[in-house]
């Protein structure tokens, strides 16, 4: 008998594997897809030798978090790349803001009414970030604070509405870039603890960056999957699991799954009924014939570069997708080019490139038009650089993976509590009905992004349970 069986290999399933491994557990992995990576893959989806990332291809978490730093990943491949800035939000009169690793160019880019606001603002955390990433992506209850002080102070600047915060600003350009800020995780900039997301993602970039993986995110997931074997793991691929009777016998089973899946496995009927699934993308993955040709010169050399005209045109993008159940007529979009950072990605000359907008739960209309007018307000003659393209909206989105309940990519609506009280409520949220059976996807704290602490945390409530049994 298994001591552990995981099931699905996306980041968190395999950061699950790979810590119950490490600490002498026999552990399978069951994916199925053909390959390992779940939001972190690789793909030629437009034309030969252009390599585009289906899903997450920034990793301003990845790079910064405790569990990834802990492994000897780059050891099996995993090399980061950075851009000369992790991130520029353009604006119609082709200026631009930007976050940079520097924390006077990001405040000097907001102009001088602000910039004094915004060093006191991020000053307090970032001498102390490491601690304070720990502990915040550790809760809760898999570890005890290393610093209370400065994680209540963390707590009491972001766990009001993003549009609370924003209020120390006085100036449009940094109200903007805080909005796109948090609109990266899909939620109101009115929400219960937006601010933080703001926050994090902030200090994340001032801290290491918002890095590429060389040749893809696949090398995030490969890196693991690598070290698991070497661990003893094993990896079964192309191997669907549609009850826990299709699974080897085991002390413990792990799923990387979104709430609904599990229950239907697992038999729990209505236990996750009251999770909510949040908005949709709509995403296209283009081969550029050259870079994107952006006005501004700072997103010309940005990782990733946010569009959206002001706070109050990202506020209503977020509102119709959301609330109103309509695709934004000004979508906002979250754009990545890696090539930047990164030219073995596309042939010599060539980029890839990656746009998505928020659109609906289930949404099964076409945004390519409005995505490329956004474009071209900040890229004129974007469109005449494209070789090819590949569109996803919701649908393909959930098909290519499960998890991505009605196209959500964040496995779970990240808005009003359930930001912070994932999948249930519950003091153990890694824990399900069945003593044995735990979740460890990105329905569980502390939440979405390629960063490996949901299943870093829930390895540890199962490694607890099986050294008491």
């Amino acid at each position: 008998m298994l001591d552990a069986v995981v099931v699905g290999a996306g980041p968190n399933g395999l950061t699950a594997a790979v810590e119950l491994a490490r600490r002498g557990f026999s552990v399978a992995l069951f994916e199925a897809r053909a390959t390992v990576g779940g939001g972190a893959r690789t793909e030629e989806l437009t034309l030969p030798g252009f390599r585009h990332d289906p899903c997450s291809a920034a990793h301003p978490l990845a790079v910064n978090s405790p569990a990834f730093r802990a492994l000897p990943l780059e050891r099996y491949g995993l090399e980061w790349l950075h851009p000369e800035l992790p991130m520029a939000h353009p604006f119609p009169d082709g200026t631009a803001a930007v976050l940079s690793r520097s924390v006077g160019e990001t405040a000097a880019s907001f102009g001088p009414r602000d910039a004094g606001a915004y060093r006191r603002l991020v000053a307090p955390f970032l001498s102390k970030w490491d601690t304070l990433a720990r502990d915040f992506m550790s809760l809760p209850g898999t570890a005890l604070p290393r610093d209370p002080v400065t994680l209540a102070r963390f707590g009491l600047a972001g766990l009001p509405p993003s549009t609370w915060l924003t209020r120390r600003f006085r100036d449009e350009r940094a109200r903007t870039l805080f909005a796109g800020l948090v609109a990266h995780v899909m939620a109101p900039l009115d929400g219960f603890a937006t601010s933080a997301v703001g926050l994090v993602f902030a200090l994340a970039a001032h801290a290491r960056g918002w890095p590429v993986a060389r040749g893809g995110s696949q090398s995030v997931s490969d890196a693991l999957a690598a070290y698991l074997t070497d661990l003893g793991g094993s990896i079964h691929t192309d191997y669907e699991v549609k009850r826990l009777d299709d699974l080897p016998p085991a002390r413990a089973y792990v799923f990387d799954t979104s709430p609904t899946a599990l229950a239907r496995i697992a038999g729990f009927g209505n236990h996750y009924a009251n999770y909510r699934y949040g908005p949709g993308v709509f995403k296209i993955d283009y081969a550029l014939d050259g870079p994107v040709p952006w006005t501004a010169p700072q997103a010309r050399v940005a990782g990733t570069v946010q569009i959206g005209a002001d706070s109050t045109e990202i506020a209503a993008a977020l509102r119709a997708a959301a609330k109103e159940g309509r695709a934004p007529d000004a979508p906002f979009l979250i754009t990545v080019q890696p090539g930047v950072a990164d030219p073995s990605r596309a042939p010599a000359g060539k980029h890839v490139f990656w746009a998505y907008g928020h659109v609906p739960n289930g949404w099964t209309g076409d945004l390519t038009d409005a995505i490329e007018r956004q474009l071209e307000r900040y890229a004129p003659g974007f469109r005449d650089r494209v070789l090819a393209r590949a569109t996803a909206g919701p649908p393909e989105l959930a098909a290519r993976n499960a998890n991505y309940v009605g196209g959500d990519i964040a496995t779970g609506a990240v808005s009003g509590l359930q930001l912070l009280l994932r999948p249930t409520l519950s003091p153990s949220p890694y824990t399900t009905p069945h003593p044995a059976v735990f979740i460890c996807s990105s329905a569980t704290p502390p939440g979405p992004g390629v960063h490996g602490m949901s299943g870093h945390n829930a390895a540890k409530a199962v490694w607890r349970r099986l050294r008491r049994t």
